[in-house]
C-alpha cells in the first residue's frame, strides 16, 4: 500500500491481516515538476507492484510491508528534508529517487542517520563523497552506461560529436566519460553551451564544427523539444545524429511533444533482450497499473521492493543489519540476477551490471523500441 505524498499513512496496514505492526520503507519519487514526473510514476508503479506482491506472501515475517511516500520533485534539499522525516518516522529503509543529483542529496543524509538506501534509478558514479556500507544501486554507474553509448557513436561511424548541455554536475560527467572514452579512439566531443546559444545557433554551430552526432544533455520538455525540432527541420543537417542518453524518449511524453521527429534518437534504456519469466509476469501487472508499457524505471522501481525484501528479512528490520546484508544477498529481479559488489572507483555497492541496451523509437512504428546495441 502506497501513502500519499504528504503522509505517512498506516491505513493499509491496519487493513492488513498478517499481523504485526508494518514495516516502513521510505520512498523518494518524483511527482511533480520540475522532476521528470512520467520517471516518477513509472518508479512508483513498481515500487507500489512490489509491495503488493510481498504483502501477498505474508509480507516481512508476517508483518505487512508499507510504502511512506515522498515527492523530491527533483530538488536535493527536499530529498534531504524527506530523508530527514522518514528517519523520525522509523523507515527500516529507503527507496527509489530517478535524479542523480537528489539521490546524492539523500545518499548522504541516510549515511548520516545510519539508514539503509537502495538507489533505484539515479547513474551518477559519486552517489556519496566517501565510501559507505549504507547505500547501495541498481541503476549502472554513469560511466558504465555511458562507455557503452560511447561505443555505439563510434561502431555507427561518429567521430565528432557535439553534446549540447546545460549546466548540471550530471551532464557534466556524462560529458567527461564520452570525451575519456572518445579521446583514445581518435574522438572529438565538441561542447554546447545552452545557457548562450539558441536552437538555431546549435544548428549554426553544428555545421560549423562538421559535426555528425548531437547529444541532447538538457531538460525536457524545455530545451529539449525546440532544439530537436530546429535540427529536424535545417536541412543542412539531415545526416546528423540525434541522441539522447539519458533516456528522455524512453517515455510517452517525449513522442506526444514531438511525434515522428523523436524517433531514431538513441537514448540509454537497462532492460535485457528478453524477459525471464518473472519480468514477463511483472511486465503485465505494470502495463495494467500503468495503462501503457512499462519503462525500464518500473522495472527498477520493482526490483528494489524485491532486493529490500529480502535484505529486510534477513536482517529482521534492523538498520544495522539490513546495511550489513547487501553484499550477501542474491535476489531474482525482472531482469536478472541480483548481486552487489566493490566496484572500481565506486563508493556503494552496486549491482554489477544491469543489462544495458542503446535503443530508440521506429519512426514506422512509434510505440516500437528498436535495440540498436548492448553492453
Amino acid at each position: 500500500m502506497t501513502t500519499p505524498p504528504t503522509s505517512s499513512g498506516a491505513d493499509g496496514a491496519e487493513r492488513n491481516d498478517a499481523g504485526g505492526a508494518p514495516v516502513r520503507i521510505g520512498a523518494l519519487v518524483p511527482l511533480t515538476r520540475p522532476g521528470w514526473t512520467e520517471a516518477g510514476r513509472h518508479l512508483l508503479a513498481g515500487l507500489e507492484l512490489g509491495v503488493s506482491e510481498v504483502n501477498d506472501v505474508g509480507g516481512i515475517a508476517g508483518r505487512p510491508l508499507e510504502l511512506v511516500v515522498r515527492d523530491t520533485a527533483a530538488d536535493p534539499q527536499r530529498a534531504a528534508a524527506a530523508v530527514d522525516e522518514l528517519a523520525d518516522l522509523g523507515v527500516a529503509a529507503l527507496a527509489g529517487e530517478y535524479h542523480s543529483v537528489v539521490a546524492r542529496a539523500a545518499a548522504a543524509r541516510a549515511d548520516a542517520f545510519g539508514l539503509p538506501f537502495l538507489c533505484s534509478s539515479a547513474v551518477l558514479d559519486a552517489l556519496t563523497d566517501e565510501p559507505t556500507e549504507r547505500v547501495a544501486r541498481l541503476a549502472p554507474a554513469q560511466s558504465h552506461g555511458w562507455r557503452a553509448y560511447a561505443d555505439f557513436l563510434l561502431g555507427a561511424g561518429h567521430h565528432r560529436v557535439a553534446v549540447a548541455a546545460d549546466p548540471s554536475v550530471y551532464w557534466a560527467s556524462g560529458t567527461r566519460v564520452l570525451r575519456d572514452h572518445l579521446a583514445p579512439r581518435e574522438g572529438t566531443v565538441i561542447d554546447l553551451d545552452m545557457r548562450a546559444l539558441t536552437p538555431e545557433a546549435v544548428c549554426d554551430a553544428l555545421v560549423d564544427q562538421r559535426a555528425t552526432a548531437l547529444l541532447l544533455l538538457v531538460g525536457h520538455p524545455e530545451p529539449a523539444v525546440p532544439l530537436v525540432k530546429a535540427v529536424r527541420a535545417d536541412q543542412r543537417l539531415t545526416g546528423v545524429l540525434l541522441g539522447a542518453p539519458a533516456g528522455q524518449p524512453e517515455f510517452h511524453e517525449w513522442v506526444a511533444a514531438l511525434g515522428v521527429d523523436g524517433a531514431a534518437i538513441p537514448f540509454l534504456r537497462y532492460l535485457p533482450e528478453r524477459l525471464a519469466p518473472l519480468g514477463v509476469r511483472a511486465e503485465a501487472a505494470l502495463r495494467e497499473r500503468l495503462g501503457e508499457a512499462p519503462s525500464f524505471v518500473a522495472f527498477e522501481g520493482y526490483d528494489t521492493v524485491a532486493v529490500l525484501a529480502d535484505a529486510l528479512r534477513s536482517g529482521g528490520a534492523d538498520r544495522a543489519r539490513t546495511a550489513a546484508s547487501w553484499p550477501r544477498l542474491a535476489v531474482e529481479g525482472t531482469r536478472g540476477p541480483i548481486r552487489f559488489s566493490r566496484t572500481g572507483d565506486i563508493s556503494v555497492w552496486q549491482w554489477a551490471w544491469p543489462p544495458v541496451q542503446v535503443a530508440d523509437r521506429d519512426p514506422a512504428d512509434l510505440d516500437r523500441f528498436r535495440v540498436l546495441h548492448t553492453g
